[in-house]
C-alpha cells in the first residue's frame, strides 16, 4: 500500500479522501497530472490538491459538458487528466462529450463520478446516479469501475494515471472499512477480488455494496451455518469473466448487489455472461428497482431496498430455499 492508506487497517475511510490523497502523492512527481472540476472541489475533496498544485488544477464552474471537453483537449496534448464532477450530472449532461470527445476520440481522460448512487440521498432522484453503469457499458472504449475500499481506490487511481484508454471511476461519500486481504494478486482493471471464501452461495458486490455483502456473509455463517463467498467486482467493464465462470462452476446460487438500477449494471452484465455460456445457477440481482426512488439518507434508501446486511442475508436464505 502507498502512503495514502498506510496504517489504516481497521479504520473506515471515505474513498474520496483516499482519491484526493493519492492524487496529491502522485502529482508531486508528475506535473502532467491535471485535475479539472465543475464547482466540485469541495465535494470531490480536492481543495488541498488545488492549494498544493494550483498550476495543475482547472475550475470550469457548473458546466459539465465544458468540463469533459476541456479534459479531452488536455488529454490529447499528453496530460493525465482527471475530470471530476457529481456522477448524476457527469454521466447525463456530459454523456455526449464522454462518448464522442473521450471514448470515440480515444482520449485517455480519467472521468471521476463523485457522490454516485444515492450518496446525495435526500436531494432526491435528480441527484441520484443509478444509470451510469448502464449508459457507459454501452459505449465502446471506456473502462468502468467502482472501487470498494481504500486499497482498491488507491490502486485504481494509480492504474488510471497510467491507462492508455479512457477510464470511469465511481465514488460514493461514505467512509468504508478496509476489506479482508485474502486475495494477494495485484490489482488490475477487469480482475475481481475475492474478499471471503465460501461454498454455499456467492455474493458479488461493487463499490460501496461490497461491505454490506461481507456483513451479510458473516451473518449467514453466524446465524444459519451458511458459507458465503464474497467478491468485490470493482470493474464492471471489462467484467472478470474467468472469475465469474469459476465461481459459477459448482452450480451454487449467485447474488449480485449494486447501488444502481437493476437494469444495465453489474447484475445484468453477470446474468448475460452466465446465460450465454450455459450456466444455470439460481440467480438474483439486488439493486434499485424501476420505480420512483424513495427519498432519505443513503443508508435509509439502501435499507429500504434490502441492500443491507439483513436484506442480503434474507435474500440469500430465500434463494437457498431456507427462507
Amino acid at each position: 500500500m502507498g502512503a495514502a492508506i498506510e496504517n489504516e487497517t481497521g479504520t473506515a475511510k471515505a474513498n474520496l479522501d483516499v482519491f484526493s490523497a493519492t492524487l496529491q502523492r502522485l502529482a508531486q512527481n508528475d506535473r502532467d497530472i491535471v485535475v479539472v472540476t465543475s464547482d466540485s472541489r469541495g465535494s470531490g475533496k480536492l481543495v488541498p490538491f488545488g492549494q498544493k498544485f494550483p498550476g495543475q488544477h482547472i475550475e470550469v464552474g457548473i458546466a459539465e459538458q465544458n468540463l469533459v471537453g476541456v479534459a479531452a483537449g488536455l488529454a490529447s496534448a499528453g496530460k493525465k487528466v482527471f475530470a471530476v464532477s457529481p456522477a448524476c450530472f457527469l454521466t447525463a449532461r456530459a454523456l455526449e462529450q464522454i462518448k464522442n470527445d473521450v471514448a470515440y476520440s480515444d482520449n485517455p481522460v480519467k472521468v471521476i463520478g463523485i457522490s454516485a448512487g444515492v450518496s446525495y440521498g435526500a436531494l432526491g432522484s435528480t441527484h441520484h446516479s443509478l444509470h451510469d453503469f448502464a449508459v457507459l457499458r454501452a459505449i465502446n472504449n471506456i473502462t468502468v469501475a467502482a472501487p470498494a475500499d481504500a486499497y482498491e481506490t488507491e490502486k485504481a487511481i494509480e492504474a488510471a494515471v497510467q491507462a492508455a484508454r479512457p477510464v470511469y471511476l465511481r465514488f460514493g461519500k461514505k467512509a468504508m472499512p478496509l476489506l479482508p486481504a485474502i486475495d494477494n494478486s495485484p490489482f488490475a482493471f477487469g480482475k475481481g477480488r475475492m474478499v471471503r471464501e465460501g461454498n454455499d452461495v456467492v455474493l458479488i458486490g461493487t463499490g460501496e455494496t461490497v461491505y454490506p455483502a461481507l456483513q451479510a456473509a458473516e451473518k449467514l455463517e453466524r446465524s444459519h451455518g451458511v458459507s458465503a463467498r464474497v467478491i468485490s467486482m470493482h470493474t464492471i467493464k471489462p467484467l472478470d469473466y474467468s472469475l465469474l465462470a469459476w465461481v459459477a462452476s459448482n452450480g451454487k446460487p449467485i447474488i449480485t448487489v449494486e447501488e444502481h438500477s437493476i437494469y444495465g449494471g453489474l447484475g445484468e452484465a453477470c446474468a448475460s455472461f452466465l446465460l450465454q455460456n450455459n450456466y444455470r445457477n439460481p440467480f438474483k440481482i439486488m439493486g434499485i428497482p424501476d420505480e420512483y426512488t424513495v427519498t432519505g439518507s443513503q443508508t435509509e434508501i439502501l435499507h429500504h431496498y434490502d441492500i443491507s446486511e439483513n436484506g442480503i442475508a434474507k435474500t440469500a436464505m430465500k434463494l437457498l430455499g431456507k427462507d
